[in-house]
């Protein structure tokens, strides 16, 4: 005769086995939404006032917000090669945004390793809704080579405007009247995706153009915030598509429609019963943008920080990451670790099981997220940018050097910065701290691996001319 007590145990342990916790083996769902061009206080879950963004600050309210994370680089193209490949930008393949004709960017090489392979690797299926810009329409780094489904822009260019007359959907040129907004066809093959795949682990890469370029958005959602700011109304933006008028009100009604398809995602993933399953992470490519008529300064942007889209001042640089799993992050966190972008590889592949390339730079996260000990951090965050005269920036612990005009001159002054009590960068220190100097050159020398696609001015300053990415297209 079985005891009461060993029947308890049977029976707990056969209910045990098929219970929910079991889930802990069950591969997460991942979705990573990437913003574009919004700067660190766009959202107001960090300190936006002139309009609310309630679903993406429920990410946060019921997940963990980030205050110390950076983007990969200062504009698109780099920003997204270093999300992908898990290398920063001393490393990276990608370091700027280079073009090709008649459309897309220069691409990545054949074999390199991606986020998407490498959970594809591990049972994943991978979609990817938006905008690409690492390998032309064709190319060796179609998007259609990295992910199962893209539907979007392949081309940073062509997704100036949101009234394109084509999208891509893999390899396939999807003709469009010009007369129709992208946003909500982008957000409408996602779910589409989700709703296709709710029932095996699935990788969304979720790249929005909003709100990049034109401040186009339909008077549905531009109409309360012209009636909010008439005096904006003789305001024009530029780019290509519909003209403009207001583009003050357009940029927030396009943040509050970016916002409400949040809404829509974490409804969808209720619904199909796979909301306790799945990891949502929102981040942004690079600070604020100041084009297309887009004023950054009057809604705060760039929050404490000074600078915008191509500095390497926290402006451009520091960006939001809020994340949310149910039952997993806890509700509310918050965290300071100094982390980027170049961290979310490692990342999903660990929750995903996939394998993580020894060869990145790359730190995983998932203790931080979870609440767990055992959290590994940098010993220096560093990004290298070739544009505007030449940047490079590193921040280790509180402190931030950034160095400028390196096209003109290689040896040009490296400034020193105490972010815990100069986050806005106006109190330079090189001059009485000679010794953080000394390191900072010690760091940028140590992460910067020559490239013979993006290199500095010679010694003489004279600026090299831009190089074609030595693949085939």
């Amino acid at each position: 005769m079985v005891s009461p007590v060993l029947r308890f145990s049977l029976v707990g342990a056969l209910l045990l086995a098929f219970s929910p916790i079991q889930a802990a083996d069950t591969k997460p769902n991942l979705i990573y939404i990437l913003l574009d061009d919004a700067g660190y206080g766009d959202l107001s879950c960090y300190g936006q006032e002139k309009f609310s963004t309630p679903n993406i600050d429920r990410l946060a309210s019921e997940g963990i917000k980030f205050t110390d994370h950076y983007s990969g680089s200062t504009v698109c193209a780099p920003t997204r090669c270093s999300l992908m490949t898990g290398k920063h930008t001393g490393h990276a393949y990608v370091r700027g945004n280079r073009e090709v004709k008649p459309e897309g960017q220069a691409p990545m090489p054949k074999d390199i390793v991606t986020i998407p392979r490498l959970l594809k690797d591990a049972g994943y299926t991978t979609g990817a809704f938006g905008k690409w810009g690492l390998g032309a329409p064709g190319s060796v780094s179609d998007p259609a080579m990295h992910f199962d489904l893209f539907y979007g822009y392949n081309c940073q260019r062509e997704a100036h405007t949101y009234y394109p007359d084509h999208l891509w959907k893999n390899e396939e040129r999807i003709e469009l009247d010009g007369e129709t907004y992208t946003h909500p066809l982008i957000m409408d093959e996602a779910f589409a995706f989700v709703r296709e795949n709710k029932d095996e682990p699935f990788f969304v890469f979720l790249p929005v153009t909003i709100p990049h370029a034109a401040m186009h958005i339909t008077e549905e959602y531009a109409a309360p915030f012209r009636e909010k700011w008439p005096q904006f109304e003789e305001v024009i933006g530029k780019y290509s598509g519909p003209q403009v008028k207001n583009p003050i009100a357009a940029f927030a009604g396009m943040m509050t429609l970016l916002d409400d398809g949040v809404g829509e995602l974490l409804a969808l993933l209720d619904e199909l019963g796979i909301d306790e399953n799945t990891l949502v992470i929102l981040s942004s490519d690079n600070g604020p943008h100041q084009e297309g008529g887009h004023k950054p300064e009057f809604f705060n942007s760039n929050g404490p920080f000074t600078g915008h889209k191509r500095d390497l001042t926290e402006g451009g640089i520091r960006t939001h990451m809020v994340a949310r799993w149910p039952g997993k992050i806890a509700p509310g966190s918050m965290t300071g670790l100094v982390s980027a972008q170049w961290d979310v590889l490692p990342t999903l592949c660990e929750l995903g099981g996939a394998d993580i390339p020894a060869d990145i730079d790359g730190i995983s996260m998932v203790p931080t997220l979870l609440g767990n000990e055992g959290q590994k951090e940098h010993d220096y965050l560093y990004w290298e940018f070739y544009e505007r005269g030449g940047r490079k920036a590193a921040r280790w612990g509180d402190w931030k050097a950034v160095q400028n005009d390196i096209n003109k001159n290689p040896a040009a002054p490296i400034a020193i910065y105490d972010l815990s009590k100069d986050m806005a960068e106006q109190n330079d220190l090189s001059g009485s701290r000679p010794d953080l100097v000394d390191r900072a050159k010690e760091i940028f020398a140590e992460a910067h691996e020559p490239s013979p696609n993006w290199e500095f001015s010679d010694s003489k300053g004279k600026s090299n001319k831009k190089k074609q990415a030595s693949v085939d297209i």
